[in-house]
């Protein structure tokens, strides 16, 4: 007995020893375990580098707090948990969920988040202008008047969700967002993807697929100096700064970005050579005027020497606002800027053809009059094609810079044939099935839109390459060509680079609000949508000067299981027996099998 008992001690000393050197020995090794089948809270490398960089407090605000339908509590538990995943490999990273209108939320916190917000922009102050916003903000009477006004001046949106209690439907209005904030700067990280036409469940779907890569960019933005320059090209007509203005905001906001004037090359254009070889990416969005010889043998040499080129190029001349005239009609032709020698060199052509596609963007117009007011309509305009990636037709439409995204929304664009020239070329976004190029010079009048048509009038048409990302090794154009201008470091070929066309220069356009202030870029103000152009741009600046594999994120694979809810409702008297009936059921049983048991054992 006395042996037994002694060995029982035993056991329990080695048991107690053991379980002191396993925990002291987690506080030195750390590990995770992920058993989803789909690894979706396995960090990649990147964010990884990014999270274990953070070394002072990074705070998250996240606004998804309140009563929700069930697909936004899905995206709150997928944000939540994967934050976690942050704050376990980095305790610098702190979160917090809470709704910024709401009753519950101290004075001190709002005041706070008023104060984050007013730091989105990134603006260095100087500490004199920093106490002066501070005091600004503690005399805020209003705050929830003011956070709303906050909100609303930096783009973060609400959405309207309906919610259903008890038979009655009430509206919520939902803040799909959040601010990371790191010392003293701020930026705001969308967690809900807009797509028109998808269903809440798929949006959130979406948004999960894209968490990841939506957390990390935020981290990046405000964690890393800005190491890259960006030029944007000007001096043959490009497009206005206002007109493009929230795409250079954005920018910023992750690289260093100015003005480049490519006409002064004729005075020296040497000079500017070397100055534009100092930039990283060279931006040209819709030039309307000739490129000289000089001008192109600099953009040539700025290729071949490493510089990335972002190309927003129409081929044909035309205008939506060409067409808002007396007779509603406008010619459309060909646009000459002197680049096609260019292209045909770097593997690829425009056609100076507009592309009419049944899967169109709408546009409002005016069909009379009822008393004072004018009364407008939506048509499809099939001028303005809505192009979204679709593996389906375009097997490159899994790359990292289009999936998991959204529509974009065209203006007549222009199609693009690719070269054999040993680049490699990947078709970013094709038109749909319904599509055909137009020749030019052409009439377009608005209304066209009245037309009818048939599939058959597309047939041998259709999938038509409206954006190709070239990579390789770029020949240069002047090549067994007399030089425009002389240049000692002259080379015909480079090392490995890459170059992104997209035969839209108005797919970076933001329309203008009251007062002439910017609207976000994809927002349209007549049909109040929401297209995907910021998003496809932004991905393609982060692509092009991505060094750290952060664009990679966005093909991580992550499989939501969302409810069917024709399954919920046809199966619902089931699943309350299953879930209520069936566990009574069976404590009733097991009532009543113990007492026989227990009667049975007593009363013999």
């Amino acid at each position: 007995m006395e042996t037994g008992k002694k060995k029982s001690l035993r056991q329990l000393a080695v048991t107690v020893i053991v379980l002191l050197v396993l925990n002291f020995a987690g506080s030195f090794v750390f590990k995770r375990f992920d058993l989803t089948h789909d690894n979706r809270y396995t960090l990649s490398e990147t964010t990884l580098s990014l999270v274990e960089n953070v070394d002072e407090p990074l705070y998250v605000d996240i606004f998804l707090e309140g009563e929700f339908p069930g697909e936004f509590k899905k995206l709150q538990d997928e944000t939540r948990q994967l934050l976690e995943e942050f704050h376990a490999y980095n305790s610098n990273i702190k979160f917090r969920f809470f709704n910024p209108l709401g009753d519950s939320v101290a004075d001190e916190e709002k005041f706070l988040l008023i104060y984050n917000l007013f730091k989105l922009d990134n603006t260095i102050r100087s500490e004199e202008e920093e106490r002066e916003i501070k005091k600004s903000i503690y005399g805020i009477a209003d705050l929830d008047k003011a956070i709303f006004e906050s909100f609303k001046g930096n783009g973060l949106m609400p959405i309207s969700v309906t919610m259903d209690y008890r038979g009655k439907q009430t509206q919520e209005m939902v803040y799909p967002w959040a601010i990371a904030t790191y010392g003293d700067k701020s930026t705001k990280i969308p967690l809900l993807k807009n797509q028109i036409g998808a269903s809440t469940a798929e949006k959130v779907e979406s948004s999960v697929q894209h968490l990841e890569y939506a957390l990390a960019d935020g981290l990046n933005k405000i964690t890393k100096e800005k190491e890259k320059k960006i030029a944007v090209i000007k001096g043959n007509g490009e497009m206005h700064d206002l007109l493009m203005a929230d795409f250079l905001k954005q920018v910023r906001e992750s690289y260093f970005i100015a003005a480049f004037p490519l006409d002064s090359v004729a005075a020296n254009p040497q000079k500017i050579l070397a100055q534009l070889k100092e930039f990283d990416l060279a931006i040209i969005a819709k030039p309307t005027q000739k490129f000289s010889e000089e001008e192109k043998e600099v953009l040539d040499q700025f290729i071949i020497n490493g510089g990335k080129t972002l190309w927003m190029v129409d081929a044909v001349q035309i205008d939506m606002d060409s067409l808002y005239n007396e007779t509603g009609t406008t010619l459309a032709y060909p646009r000459d800027l002197n680049l096609a020698d260019m292209f045909f060199k770097y593997g690829f052509r425009l056609q100076p053809d507009i592309i009419k596609d049944e899967v169109s963007t709408p546009i409002k117009l005016a069909v009379g009059a009822q008393g004072s007011g004018t009364q407008y309509q939506e048509y499809p305009w099939r001028f303005s094609p809505f192009v979204y990636p679709d593996t389906t037709y375009n097997k490159d439409a899994g790359h990292p810079i289009v999936k998991n995204m959204g529509g974009v929304k065209f203006e007549f664009t222009n199609p693009i044939d690719t070269l054999k020239n040993g680049i490699k070329k990947t078709v970013l976004l094709n038109t749909s099935q319904y599509s055909k190029p137009i020749g030019t010079p052409v009439e377009v009048n608005l209304d066209m839109v009245a037309e009818e048509t048939k599939p058959q009038d597309y047939e041998n048409h259709g999938f038509i390459p409206v954006s190709v990302l070239l990579e390789g090794k770029f020949q240069s154009m002047y090549e067994n060509r007399i030089l425009p201008f002389k240049d000692d470091t002259y080379k015909t070929t480079g090392a490995d680079n890459k170059m992104i066309i997209i035969s839209d220069g108005d797919v970076i356009k933001n329309q203008l609000g009251q007062n002439y202030q910017p609207l976000e870029l994809g927002y349209d103000k007549w049909t109040n949508n929401m297209y995907d152009n910021k998003e496809f741009l932004m991905n393609c600046v982060n692509y092009l000067l991505d060094d750290n594999g952060l664009i990679n994120i966005r093909g991580k694979e992550v499989s939501l299981p969302m409810l069917d809810k024709e399954r919920v409702y046809t199966g619902y008297t089931m699943a309350q027996f299953i879930t209520v009936g069936l566990p009574i059921v069976i404590l009733i049983v097991f009532g009543a099998v113990f007492t026989y048991l227990r009667r049975r054992k007593y009363t013999a």
